[in-house]
């Protein structure tokens, strides 16, 4: 629906042939205050919107998927930190356009997963680094025309995010077998039975019994009768 809403912003612009550029943030002015809500729905060309559709929606995927009870609260997070930012810190010039929401996503996905200790999150994060670590080269000044101010507020706010949730969403699997007094241990004629109780939200009784050897179940020799 985000995507959605940045192409029909777009598309207007272009059927209009009119620019709402000047909506973008403006730092430290009051007119500029309305970019940080309407900055990141604004492109300055259509390459620059495809340039940011594709990775805003495998990034936002994986986190609305992997993160689904916290997703809104992340995106939000980065969106208003990033914009309320650059609108304080960034250099005189209008700054538009969503990549700076698309680094928080990146910092987000990698350092939640080095905050929760969870192998499968931090997998996760490998594999984020791998598809778009080379966007830490945005956050340099480095090229005219880009704003790497967002780029790199919006890393910022990405790991502050992380950080602020670490302990939100997803659990790490945890396997509980219960502790030495939630197994039972009986003695019934010689045989030993125990039963294995699992945590109460997915409770298994296994039961198994071991009978002892009897001495007139062995032969003369020690072997085991066939």
């Amino acid at each position: 629906m985000f995507l959605a809403l940045l192409w029909g912003i777009k598309l207007y612009e272009w059927l209009s042939n009119d620019s709402l550029a000047l909506y973008g943030i403006y730092p430290r002015t009051i007119h500029g205050l309305i970019g940080v809500i309407a900055a990141p729905l604004l492109h300055a060309s259509f390459e620059h919107l495809i340039s940011n559709t594709a990775p805003l929606l495998v990034l936002g995927s994986i986190i609305f998927y992997f993160y689904r009870s916290i997703a809104f609260q992340v995106f939000f997070w980065v969106y208003l930190m990033t914009g309320i930012w650059v609108w304080a810190a960034a250099r005189e010039s209008y700054h538009i356009g969503a990549s700076g929401i698309l680094y928080g996503f990146v910092s987000f996905l990698f350092f939640s997963g080095v905050f929760r200790k969870d192998t499968r999150l931090l997998a996760l994060s490998l594999f984020v680094v791998f598809l778009y670590g080379g966007t830490i080269w945005g956050i340099l000044p480095l090229r005219d025309g880009i704003s790497w101010e967002s780029h790199m507020l919006g890393s910022l706010a990405g790991l502050i995010t992380a950080y602020n949730f670490r302990k939100e969403g997803p659990a790490a699997r945890v396997y509980d077998f219960g502790s030495e007094e939630e197994n039972a241990l009986i003695d019934v004629s010689g045989e030993q039975q125990h039963d294995i109780t699992l945590p109460e939200e997915n409770t298994v009784h296994i039961t198994y019994t071991i009978v002892p050897k009897k001495e007139d179940d062995l032969p003369h020799d020690g072997a085991p009768k066939q």
